[in-house]
């Protein structure tokens, strides 16, 4: 494809994006710009300007707040474990083959879920296979098919939770001394410690010590750049944006970094108090009370679980940072023909610091320059979460230095302006903008429509549609719109009571008139006389039981009675023997 096709390509889908978004209600994102920049600026020259907004549209599309990046892992382990899930849920085993390939199922579920070991690797498999048959045997596996779906899956997280902690508590009690969180930490977080360590902070380390180098060389060339130099001072200006750029997110990364390894250290010291309290509670040749261990052993699983999450989250921003060197400017790419440390020679190179401690002293009287509004923080904490305008560099160098951006000192001196902060390099400055602030926030403005990377880097605003380099509109916005008449404008008014026929009024009206003269009679009968209605209420019989100490018994003597001579014995007398035996025998 054509480099004409592809960019009518790509211009057709940012207007179609707008298109929808604006039918839709809302601002095209800021992205699409930086797009549409790219697509109109020739690739015949190397341009830093289209690198650094490559870095702002892959920072903006991969970064997220820490809460959306613990949210989106556990998603991706949900994901996983779903699958293998739904396998054992759904089955319908038949047979006792069928029953042992579940339960090899249930023990890579568990694998999946705890980390500690791959489903095929034969020593990670025997340990927890281990550990299930202590809580789950064999013989129970029918009881649990004929269980709903909904209690299966939690009955496999409890399963999977309570492995675990058995897991790890083996592994802890292997040694007599206290746990070694060496051994014990997951593979990913020792990965991710020794991976991230320093990392970042070289890459920012880099980055600063680039803009500190083409900082001094826009300085000593203000005004007068040198003709054998194949680099244009514009040109070199977009370099010092790009790495501006880069090492104001390499500064975010940064701190989310630290935030994971305080995180770190806080749930190793749970972890290690929740082993103690497991010790505690097993203690060798003493029946187990699974009422007080298992929840020990769920909540030792979950500060694991949390573990792996901060260390999956650490992988996440360290390959965020070794990705953004690679929209780096390179001082190669400006200065093909010119080692930058050539170009330094004999050229004092100052680092933000050093430009801070330059105007030490100079301080903004609020009571000299009453008609402004001016903040002093006492201390660098009261500095982290003021929203400073320009990101914290110095409009005014921006707008007398040629687009030179330097950071502000805040410790001069913080105008509040319009309920928005602005921070500068100097006194002088200080005092120069808050006298004529409007004028100067205009030409930053102007500024950036010709350098749309400053957009993002000095973060003018969130919703950029509206700005428009030079005459020409970066985004043109188009909107489908249509009106609707009302049926009847009016309100209805329908009497639904009126009638038109004037004999209906008339038998209406006798009807009327003869109610004045109707009197309402009551008869009471025989059947209705003292008639009243009657409730009452029972008490349902209960049964009454009653059990005694002992049972007794008596055998009663069964009676016989035998009549002699009625057979046999002519005219003889008839006798009547008693044969039953004495009660006393």
């Amino acid at each position: 494809m054509s480099r004409a096709l592809a960019v009518s390509v790509v211009e057709a889908i940012i207007r179609e994006l707008v298109h929808e978004c604006t039918m839709r209600g809302a601002s095209p994102p800021i992205d699409l710009i930086h797009l549409k920049m790219c697509t109109e600026t020739p690739p015949a020259t190397y341009s830093p300007s289209i690198d650094t907004i490559k870095m702002q549209v892959y920072f903006d599309m991969n970064y997220k707040t820490r809460r959306e990046f613990l949210k989106g892992i556990s998603w991706m382990l949900g994901t996983r474990l779903n699958q293998v899930s739904r396998e054992i849920t759904d089955s319908r085993v038949k047979s006792k083959e069928q029953l042992d390939a579940l339960y090899r199922k249930i023990i890579t579920y568990i694998l999946l879920g705890s980390g500690m070991g791959s489903p095929s690797d034969a020593s990670s498999v025997q340990e927890a296979t281990v550990a299930l048959q202590s809580i789950f045997p064999s013989s129970e596996r029918g009881a649990f098919m004929i269980l709903p779906k909904r209690d299966k899956e939690q009955q496999l997280s409890e399963l999977m939770m309570t492995v675990t902690g058995i897991r790890l508590f083996n592994k802890a009690s292997k040694k007599e001394q206290e746990t070694n969180f060496s051994e014990l930490m997951p593979p990913a977080l020792a990965e991710a410690l020794s991976a991230t360590g320093d990392a970042i902070e070289v890459e920012l380390s880099a980055s600063q010590s680039l803009a500190w180098n083409y900082t001094a060389l826009l300085e000593k060339y203000r005004g007068s750049w040198p003709e054998e130099y194949d680099v244009s001072p514009v040109q070199l200006t977009q370099a010092l944006y790009n790495v501006r750029q880069s090492e104001t997110f390499l500064r975010v990364l940064l701190a989310d970094s630290h935030l994971c390894v305080k995180r770190i250290e806080i749930l190793q010291k749970d972890i290690s108090s929740q082993m103690y309290l497991l010790k505690t509670s097993v203690q060798p040749k003493t029946p187990m009370l699974t009422a007080k261990v298992f929840p020990l052993l769920k909540d030792l699983s979950k500060l694991w679980s949390e573990l792996q999450d901060e260390a999956e989250l650490l992988n996440i921003l360290n390959n965020i940072a070794l990705r953004l060197q690679f929209f780096r400017t390179s001082p190669d790419n400006i200065f093909p023909k010119h080692p930058l440390g050539k170009l330094l020679e004999g050229i004092e190179v100052k680092t933000d610091k050093q430009r801070m401690d330059e105007h030490i002293g100079e301080y903004i009287d609020p009571s000299q320059m009453k008609e402004h509004e001016w903040l002093h923080p006492e201390s660098a904490d009261m500095l982290i979460d003021l929203p400073l305008q320009y990101n914290g560099f110095c409009g005014y160098t921006l707008v007398n230095n040629d687009g030179l951006i330097l950071p502000g000192n805040p410790y001069i001196g913080v105008l509040k302006y319009k309920e928005k902060l602005y921070v500068f390099i100097s006194k002088e400055a200080a005092i120069k903008f808050a006298y004529n602030a409007d004028h100067f926030i205009e030409l930053v403005t102007e500024k950036a429509k010709s350098s749309p990377e400053l957009i993002h880097l000095l973060k003018l605003h969130q919703t950029p549609s509206y700005v428009q380099a030079g005459k020409k509109p970066l985004l043109v916005s188009k909107s489908e719109s249509w009106t609707q008449t009302d049926l009847h404008v009016m309100a209805t008014n329908i009497v639904k009571s009126y009638e038109w026929n004037e004999w209906e009024l008339r038998r209406s009206a006798i009807k009327l008139a003869d109610l004045r003269t109707t009197v309402t009679h009551s008869t009471q009968t025989h059947l209705s006389h003292m008639r009243r209605e009657n409730d009452t209420q029972t008490w349902l019989p209960k049964q009454v039981g009653c059990q005694t100490k002992r049972d007794g018994q008596t055998g009663v003597p069964k009676p016989q009675i035998f009549l002699a001579g009625l057979r046999g014995c002519r005219g003889g007398k008839m006798e009547k023997v008693n044969l039953t035996r004495s009660i006393n025998e």
